[in-house]
Order: C-alpha cells, then sequence, then structure tokens
C-alpha cells in the first residue's frame, strides 16, 4: 500500500531524516519508534504532504506522491492524525467533525457521516454539542481520530496517539484504532515513544534515530526489547 524509499527532508539546511525507507502492506499495523529529534513525525508529514522532501520517492497504490498537495494525498485515502490533538477549541464537537467531510465535496451527506461517526464514539455523542476546548485530553484524541475517518481513509498516518494521556485513556484509544483496522480493513504508520504497547499491536516495527532507520523487524521477534534499547539509543548500530 506505501512504500517509501530513500527519504531525506531537510529544514534550512539541516537534516532531519536521512535515506529512511519503510513500507507499509494493506491491513497492516507499522509503527515508528525512536527518541525525540529523530524524524518520526517529520516522516509522517512528508507522507501527508505536509513537507517537501529534498530527495527520495513516496508511492501509495502504486501511484508517486511525492510532493502532492496535502489535500489531493487526503482524497486518495491518507489522513493524518497529527502529534498535539489539533483541534478548533472554539468550535463544537460536531463542527470540528463537520470539517473533516469539506475536501470531499459531498456537503449533502455532511450530517449524516458526522451522525455514522459519533455512534462509533458514545463519549463524542454525549459532548457533541461542548466546544472542542472544554474536552479532555483523551476525549480530545478520539475527536481527531474521528475527524481523520471522515476523510474515508485507507491508510491512517497516526503520531503519538499516547502523548500526555493515562494508561487506561490510551489502552481506549488503541482499541478504536485496532478496532477500525478489523472492522474496515484499515492500515496504520504509527509513530509511538510507548515500547511496550507498541510490540503488543504492530505487526512490524521500524526503529529510527538521527533521521535513519537503524532496526526493522516482525514485533514479534523484538518482543525480548534488547535489540529495541540498542538501536532506540545507539549502543550499537542494529539492521535487519
Amino acid at each position: 500500500m506505501l512504500q517509501v524509499e530513500n527519504l531525506h527532508v531537510s529544514y534550512g539546511g539541516i537534516a532531519a531524516v536521512r535515506g529512511l525507507s519503510l513500507t507499509v502492506a494493506a491491513g497492516e499495523v507499522v509503527a515508528i519508534i525512536g527518541p525525540n529529534g529523530a524524524g518520526k513525525s517529520t516522516t509522517l508529514a512528508a507522507i501527508a504532504g505536509g513537507v517537501s522532501p529534498r530527495e527520495g520517492t513516496i508511492t501509495y497504490g502504486g501511484m508517486g506522491i511525492t510532493g502532492r498537495r496535502p489535500e489531493d494525498i487526503a482524497r486518495m485515502g491518507v489522513s493524518l492524525v497529527p502529534e498535539g490533538r489539533h483541534v478548533f477549541a472554539t468550535l463544537t464537537v460536531e463542527e470540528n467533525l463537520a470539517i473533516g467531510t469539506y475536501m470531499l465535496g459531498h456537503r449533502s451527506k455532511t450530517s449524516a457521516d458526522v451522525a455514522a461517526v459519533l455512534e462509533r464514539f458514545p463519549r463524542l455523542q454525549e459532548r457533541r454539542h461542548f466546544p472542542a476546548g472544554r474536552l479532555s485530553g483523551g476525549e480530545q484524541q478520539m475527536l481527531v481520530i474521528a475527524r481523520a475517518m471522515l476523510t474515508q481513509p485507507k491508510l491512517m498516518l497516526v503520531d503519538e496517539p499516547s502523548l500526555g494521556l493515562a494508561p487506561l485513556i490510551i489502552d481506549q484509544v488503541y482499541d478504536i484504532l485496532l478496532d477500525l483496522r478489523r472492522r474496515q480493513g484499515l492500515s496504520l504508520l504509527i509513530v509511538e515513544q510507548s515500547t511496550s504497547r507498541i510490540l503488543k499491536h504492530a505487526d512490524r516495527i521500524y526503529v529510527v534515530r538521527s533521521g535513519a532507520v537503524q532496526l526493522v523487524d516482525r514485533a514479534q521477534a523484538l518482543k525480548d526489547g534488547e535489540a529495541i534499547k540498542r538501536a532506540y539509543f545507539g549502543f550499537e548500530e542494529v539492521r535487519a
């Protein structure tokens, strides 16, 4: 479904991503983990069209999307859930969700689409008339996932879904994401720092440090965590 090859991204001459390559198959959950500043979020931003790569190719569904506009990539079925739960604080939950339908052009279906998504999120249903800024951190994370669903994605890019959330709420967020995979065949590329949790849920894991992949393997093969620690902290270069 997704293939990234030899991706290089720089900000003002400073390299953030250096020759990164990865793949995501249909229906797969793939995780990118690594320390702060490793280039994880930049990789997602490049896939979603938010930043332009200096070098490399990004292919989605057999079509090149390198350098395309974010709205065009979203229409193709790639949706980004950004780090930090970016909601429109003064708009209601329903209004935030309606924004997720605009780029599709089906304005006549907006109310029906929003109502269908709210059925999947009972907590948001209860708070549909609340300003999004009054929601808890977990509720805001649910809101941005629900809003991304309204673009009808086949691949969802999720950046740090557990950031700043209590363990119980993190479990609820992951239950939602994995349920989307089961019910809709959604593919997931997740940036995460919670290694123990992602080992439980991912099919494959990429460990990224200093903008480059240091280790890639099946999550089951990495369950003892030792190879991840070596790659994550740079004790030695590890490639699989």
